[in-house]
């Protein structure tokens, strides 16, 4: 039984005491005056009065206890290395370069840009900032060079760190030349970079500027230097990350130090039931909020061991690269976004290549990131023969608004939801005119204020933004921008982005319905849909399809009977005639379909290459395949 009911029903009846006991969790240098404080802030703010240091939570605090136990696992494919620290060796690293930090001129409340390649320095970085009382904010490493410049024009970074290169399936990217030209076009520049030479691509440095990161730190180490954990408020900023913006600003979504460290701690053992020891893998990159979460800073909070993994799910070296790494270091659960489990679906469909491996200490598979079709889910289920656990939040939330908490005892799993609204989020589905809308109904998902420990307060330097994006179309709630509805038994499903709810016809209904119907057809490896415009009808929905490996049936037969298939599940009423199979999607680095740009090519429209695209190619063969169906 499932003990989930009796623990939101504690959080609702009172949320204050909840989230106290929750705190007793983290070693505090001070208690809290108030747990929350409604009249701080835009919405109120958590554990106001209270003092703390992340770093320390995250590391010294376990070396007494577990300072011999593997606290971080690095495993590169790509590099073909692997590296494993204790606890105690990362809490020695992180102390260190902090010291360089401290030494540079970084102290409390200074902005430090990160940005990195999946390599143990970027997650030491992080770390050292936190040590010190500065905030960080980690850019994707390779980003275009016009991203950097808007994120340092922002946060005007005191310091930049970065390295030589990361490494990619087949090919080198060099960071140093887009850090440059970022620079060279900001507004506010950066009194130094730090840049970590790696072996695959040497980086020239120009003095005075940039400095050598291994230099660095072997000067400090020499001279026996350390630094100790600064105290700073919990209500301080622990970190920025930023989040593209509908027009196209960045929004600086701000992490505190306190709220957070409380929330992410109490995931860890409740909703995917880890116990300090065990090993945990995130399949991501630090470079996002999955990364920043679920990589760096709850795992090593909970004093567990934390794969840190750089390489993709296939082709590094093959479809079974996963299997390898969860078997290799004994990973209890994974956490991954569902587009990985679709790449591996459709490069090993039968799922063959799972069973060379021991996989006896895994338990549990979580998905999230994007929608998890249930296509997807039930071939997980059944090559890994473990709960696969989908579960929804967002980078403005730092963990998990819905999930199905594995540690309270799994609630029965409904494909296509991801299960319960966990406590601190009193989840409601508004209609256009904020009133509450019926089970069954699709309506704009939004979280009643107080947001949780841990949700962002505010964007940095930017309060009438984060009021105008998140808090004014719903007063009195947070829109999260997502469509979907709540059934009878308070399952929430998500639908869609808000956008990508279609009006056919005076119809609205929804892109994720329409995709979890195509992905149901034997041949198909995943699939997206947007709605493109039609004079008639206002919009119809039409579908990108990308097949099985191995799949050798005409695309044309197949498409018909997607189109078929479509009708008998949904109807008429969808005005489904148009699917399209093309040989990728264009996606973000993060694994997201860019269905928003997808639609405004099928429409002819101007669109920007997103900077967030994994392969600008894409979007040219997603045009030509229109092209020519047009001149059919």
């Amino acid at each position: 039984m499932s003990r989930y009911h009796d623990v939101y029903r504690e959080w609702q009846n009172d949320p204050e005491g909840f989230w106290a006991k929750a705190a007793e969790e983290i070693d505090w240098e001070k208690p809290a005056d108030k747990i929350l404080d409604p009249d701080m802030g835009v919405y109120g703010r958590w554990f106001v009065g209270a003092e703390c240091n992340t770093c320390y939570n995250c590391l010294d605090r376990h070396v007494p206890t577990r300072g011999d136990q593997p606290a971080l696992i690095y495993d590169s494919p790509l590099a073909g290395a692997q590296r494993t620290y204790s606890y105690r060796e990362l809490r020695d690293e992180v102390a260190l370069f902090a010291a360089v930090l401290r030494d540079m001129g970084v102290e409390k409340g200074d902005r430090v840009i990160i940005y990195m390649p999946m390599i143990p320095e970027a997650a030491i970085a992080m770390l050292a900032c936190a040590r010190l009382g500065a905030i960080h904010s980690v850019v994707f490493g390779g980003f275009a060079a016009h991203e950097l410049t808007t994120r340092i024009n922002d946060c005007n970074p005191k310091l930049i760190l970065s390295a030589s290169c990361g490494i990619e399936p087949g090919r080198i990217v060099k960071y140093k030349p887009l850090l440059d030209e970022a620079i060279a076009h900001a507004e506010t520049k950066p009194q130094a970079t730090l840049i970590y030479q790696r072996p695959q691509a040497y980086a020239p440095l120009f003095a005075p500027r940039d400095h050598d990161w291994m230099q660095a730190v072997e000067r400090a180490r020499l001279a026996g230097e350390h630094a100790d954990c600064v105290t700073v408020a919990a209500t301080d900023p622990l970190y920025i990350l930023y989040t593209s913006g509908t027009t196209g600003v960045p929004k600086g979504v701000l992490r505190d130090n306190g709220g957070h460290m409380v929330a992410l701690k109490w995931t860890m053992k409740n909703h995917y039931n880890i116990d300090p020891g065990d090993v945990w893998w995130t399949a991501s990159d630090v470079g996002w909020v999955v990364g920043h979460s679920y990589i760096v800073y709850a795992p090593l909070l909970h004093g567990a061991t934390t794969i840190m993994y750089e390489g993709k799910p296939v082709g590094t070296p093959d479809a079974a690269a996963f299997w390898r790494v969860i078997s290799e270091h004994g990973a209890k659960a994974l956490f991954t976004a569902p587009t990985a489990f679709r790449a591996i679906k459709q490069h090993d469909p039968s799922g063959q290549l799972a069973g060379n491996y021991d996989l006896s200490k895994f338990e549990t598979l979580f998905l999230a990131g994007e929608r998890a079709d249930p296509d997807t889910i039930r071939w997980a289920e059944k090559v890994l023969n473990v709960p696969v656990i989908d579960h929804w939040w967002q980078t403005e939330t730092a963990w998990a608004i819905a999930g199905n908490p594995v540690g309270l005892g799994m609630l029965p799993v409904k494909y296509g939801s991801p299960t319960v609204p966990m406590p601190g989020y009193d989840l409601r589905i508004l209609d256009e005119q904020g009133y509450d809308v019926p089970a069954g109904q699709n309506g704009s998902i939004c979280i009643k204020l107080p947001m949780p420990p841990g949700c962002l307060p505010t964007l940095w330097n930017n309060d009438e933004g984060f009021k105008k994006s998140y808090l004014n179309d719903y007063p009195g709630y947070y829109k999260t921008g997502d469509a979907g509805y709540l059934d009878e038994d308070g399952y929430v499903f998500v639908m869609a982005r808000t956008d990508d709810i279609i009006n056919v016809a005076g119809h609205r209904l929804s892109t994720g319905g329409i995709e979890e119907v195509i992905a149901n057809h034997p041949d198909v490896a995943e699939c997206a849909v947007v709605g493109i415009s039609d004079p008639i009808k206002g919009q119809v929905p039409a579908g990108f399809v990308v097949l099985n490996a191995g799949v050798n049936r005409e695309p044309a037969e197949i498409e018909s009977e997607i189109i078929q298939l479509v009708r008998d599940e949904i109807g008429p009423v969808a005005a489904f005639k148009l699917a399209l199979t093309v040989n990728r999607l264009p996606k973000t680095r993060s694994g997201k379909i860019l269905r928003g740009t997808m639609r405004k090519i099928a429409d002819g429209e101007e669109y920007r290459v997103p900077a967030t695209i994994d392969d600008p190619a894409i979007l040219d063969e997603i045009k030509e395949r229109l092209q020519a169906h047009s001149a059919r």
